[in-house]
């Protein structure tokens, strides 16, 4: 209602302002008189608005505009976004046209306006919102037959967004008809994307198209003024969907209100359960009960990989994390993403004793963040309201396959791991997971893209020729779609390695091409043969493109700031087909939207027994280890890596080595794994980015050390500093504005990386990390110190290569750059030697974006047949 207010106040203003130059004008020139005059006179316009514009209460936006402007006319959603026709005074015109600019809905995003003169219509009155039409006759665009947009839609899907806080009121109020309705939703807040089955998004269109509304709804529906006005998925107690509880063979227990007591009791006594929330369901436990992660890690098989929490509002979050102000500022968005912040250390937890609820150790083992999200849904606001403790939430799947959408799926793959299953009867139409992010040097980086962000429509400065479909990578697998000046990236599908996961693929595709009636006249795919996207592609009777892995993410940070000139950019991650048959990933390339060049890169080094090595590190430790010495010399160093390898598995993989037969990689995510298996950190990589995970958390430690006294306690000073109530103080380094010291973590380490005709030397490096590692006692600040260096080596090989080109934007992408230490240590050393960086904005830098990369090149590259 706040958002309403605001505008009527905007608007009100104006429409003032326009009255008192109207009235002035007596004691002005003639000429200027004459000008206002000229004003006055009625005028008639037609605007065509293209973006985020159906689901964002767009057309009451408009309605109230022009009742408060005093114009007539009409306002309709069509398959290209809005259309209005307005007629009055030229000024009030005016006036009209500058509020889209100036005051657009908050929820929207505008794309375009076209304006075009219309004939007065005599004797008009009053301003309507009319039927949403889906035809072309009000379309200035014709159909061509190249961009494949075969029914000219160009409307973007909204993404879901959080309940707003006038809903959440709302169910909080005993007196309220919605009281407690874990389906209240309004204009402002609720589904789009997973429950829209066609354009225009009109209700029936959506999963609600089967829920009649009673009057009460459908008079708030119905009303201009309303905030309900034609939101799609507006019900009620009496009207609408209703929860369900269920024992895990899908046999009904409770319904209503008593199902959600039931559910509430359940994880009160340590169960698991499975949860139908807007994209998916989530498996639920107490995240304060060893016991029950326990339970769920084992029948899930989820050993060591990070569980999210979700906690009831920023004051419980901040019982468990800290963090800067935007950090806050991200967790508490309209897209309430999974955000991930710094644990408060045990110590300070310990010592300040303001945990209410003691969260688990299970939850997030061995690493320093913990992703924490707050509800989004009525439902997930009800259950938090009552339980007043942290939920585990993750995505109730098979390990590799998609998020399950439907209760049966539940039941029949993942009955064995949960106890009960807390349903209801809205369908899902289209699956869409959580999307998980974090906040670097002030700026969200998107990790995985998906509710409250996906899908991600882009506004492209330049036509798009062809209709173009580029189906991204293997793994964090997405799809675009560009037509006209309209670039659509998927929300997240996942890793293509079942059958389920490639089912979600077709279905994405499929979504889209009903959305737009698109038809792909280019298709775009990696240069991996056997990556199933490109099998896919190769077998479709459209002209192909095919683009290098790393070229591609290079080409995403490009996409997202709409550039096609010349970049140099940095491409860290664990594996992608290069052009010499090797595997890269450690690759600094000067391209444009158009070409490439390998400027330098990381020694290739063997791993050694192929995919055996990126499971198991000490292998492409020991690959790395014998450019450098002989396998006598490895075993008298007594690494942690090597200690309980049985004798023979040492020999028959130094011989597979010498046979010089395994595949070669320039990979940096390798290079990591190789670092933290030297330093004990991790013997098997359980879940990906693992090892990287391990070396920012041991790096970020350096500053709790740094607070210790002689007797190895915190400080009164750092208690108070990093007390949540006192602006959430970050206990992490990672923006290395202030070097760490102190006289209990010992001098400092340095590592530097050799260039050999652009080649980083990665074996020498090893050596000298090898050399800190045997040089003292391998204690928790030496870890620590040499986890440090190891990444301050890359970011100063970064900055002296990007220190010879500095007249270009420098693109940091690839998964390592997930590691928040690296990326904040990097950007801020470009920044002070003079580079500028583009930002991927909310891209993923992963694979994710791979798919956006791959379209962007497709942009000025024709394709084979």
């Amino acid at each position: 209602m706040e958002r309403y207010l605001a505008f009527a106040l905007t608007t009100a203003t104006l429409a003032v302002r326009v009255l008192k130059y109207m009235q002035s004008t007596n004691n002005k020139p003639a000429n200027i008189q004459q000008a206002e005059v000229e004003q006055a006179i009625p005028a008639r316009i037609q605007l065509n608005i293209t973006g985020v514009v159906q689901g964002v209460g767009f057309r009451p936006f408009v309605y109230r505009l022009a009742h408060e402007l005093g114009l007539s006319g009409s306002v309709l959603n069509n398959n290209q976004g809005v259309l209005i026709k307005a007629q009055g005074s030229k000024n009030a015109l005016t006036q009209f046209e500058q509020a889209f600019v100036l005051s657009p809905p908050p929820l929207s995003r505008i794309d375009s306006i076209t304006s075009k003169p219309l004939a007065i219509v005599a004797n008009e009155t009053g301003f309507r919102i009319i039927a949403s039409d889906n035809t072309q006759e009000n379309s200035d665009n014709a159909i061509n037959p190249n961009n494949g947009n075969v029914n000219n839609s160009v409307v973007a899907v909204s993404p879901d967004k959080c309940t707003c806080n006038d809903c959440f009121n709302e169910i909080s109020n005993s007196n309220n008809r919605h009281f407690r309705y874990p389906f209240t939703n309004c204009t402002n807040c609720g589904p789009r994307y997973t429950l829209i089955k066609n354009l225009p998004y009109d209700r029936p269109n959506t999963a609600m198209a089967n829920f009649a509304m009673c009057d009460s709804c459908a008079d708030a529906y119905q009303n201009p003024l309303d905030r309900r006005y034609h939101a799609q998925p507006v019900s009620c107690p009496e009207c609408g969907p209703q929860l369900s509880f269920n024992n895990a063979a899908l046999e009904s227990l409770s319904v209503k209100q008593q199902a959600l007591t039931d559910a509430v009791n359940a994880l009160k006594e340590g169960k698991i359960l499975a949860i139908k929330g807007l994209g998916g369901f989530h498996l639920v436990c107490d995240a304060c009960n060893d016991a029950s992660i326990a339970l769920l890690r084992e029948r899930k098989h989820r050993p060591a990989k990070p569980f999210a929490i979700m906690v009831e509002n920023p004051q419980m979050a901040g019982q468990y994390v800290c963090g800067a102000k935007s950090e806050w500022q991200t967790l508490s968005s309209a897209e309430r993403p999974i955000t991930l912040m710094q644990k408060i250390p045990v110590p300070l937890c310990t010592a300040m004793d303001y945990q209410q609820n003691k969260l688990s150790e299970l939850v997030a083992p061995a690493i320093d963040k913990l992703g924490v999200f707050l509800p989004y849904t009525p439902l997930h606001f009800l259950l938090l309201a009552q339980l007043k403790r942290p939920l585990v939430m993750t995505s109730a799947n098979l390990s590799g396959e998609p998020i399950i959408i439907d209760a049966r799926d539940i039941k029949q793959k993942l009955g064995h791991v949960v106890d009960f299953i807390l349903d209801h009867n809205r369908p899902i139409l289209n699956a869409c997971d959580d999307s998980v992010v974090q906040v670097i040097n002030d700026k969200v980086q998107v990790l995985r893209l998906a509710r409250g962000y996906a899908p991600l429509s882009l506004y492209c400065d330049q036509a798009i020729p062809q209709a173009t479909l580029a189906v991204g990578a293997q793994q964090k697998n997405s799809v675009c779609f560009g037509f006209k000046r309209n670039i659509f990236l998927s929300p997240h599908i996942g890793d293509l390695g079942s059958i389920k996961a490639l089912d979600y693929f077709h279905h994405t595709l499929a979504t889209f091409n009903t959305f737009y009636g698109f038809e792909a006249k280019k298709l775009v795919h990696d240069t991996h043969p056997d990556y199933a996207t490109s099998v896919w592609a190769e077998k479709q009777p459209q002209k192909k493109l095919m683009v290098q892995h790393h070229y591609a993410h290079v080409l995403s940070v490009m996409a997202a700031n709409n550039y096609t000139g010349s970049v140099l950019g940095f491409t860290f991650d664990g594996t992608g087909l290069g052009d010499d048959a090797t595997l890269w990933g450690g690759e600094a390339l000067l391209c444009n939207n158009q070409q490439y060049q390998r400027l330098a890169h990381l020694m290739p080094f063997q791993l050694i027994g192929g995919e055996q090595a990126i499971k198991h590190p000490n292998r492409v430790l020991l690959s790395i280890l014998l450019e450098k010495y002989s396998p006598q010399q490895i075993l008298a160093l007594q690494l942690p890596a090597f200690t309980n390898m049985p004798n023979f598995s040492f020999n028959n993989l130094t011989k597979l080595w010498r046979a010089n037969i395994s595949v070669k990689t320039s990979s940096i995510g390798r290079l990591f794994d190789a670092v933290a298996a030297a330093l004990g950190l991790v013997s098997e990589i359980q879940y990906e980015g693992q090892a990287g995970m391990l070396l920012e958390a041991a790096a970020n430690s350096l500053a709790q050390h740094a607070l210790l006294d002689t007797d190895n306690k915190l400080p009164k000073q750092a208690l108070s500093a990093c007390n949540p109530q006192n602006d959430n103080v970050s206990m992490n380094n990672s923006d290395s504005k202030t070097p760490i010291s102190n006289q209990y973590l010992g001098s400092p380490i340095h590592f530097s990386i050799r260039s050999n005709s652009n080649v980083w030397d990665c074996a020498d490096l090893m050596v000298q990390i090898i050399n800190a590692i045997t040089a003292q006692p391998l204690s928790s600040i030496r870890v620590a110190l040499i986890a440090k260096a190891f990444m301050d080596a890359l970011s100063d090989i970064v900055c002296l290569t990007a220190k010879n080109h500095l007249e270009l934007p420098i693109a940091l992408c690839g998964g390592v750059f997930q590691n928040k230490y690296l990326l904040g240590r990097c950007e801020a050393a470009l920044i002070a030697q003079g580079n500028r960086v583009l930002e991927p904005k909310y891209v993923p830098i992963n694979d994710g974006g791979i798919a956006l990369g791959q379209l962007w090149h497709s942009l000025g590259t024709p394709a084979r047949d």
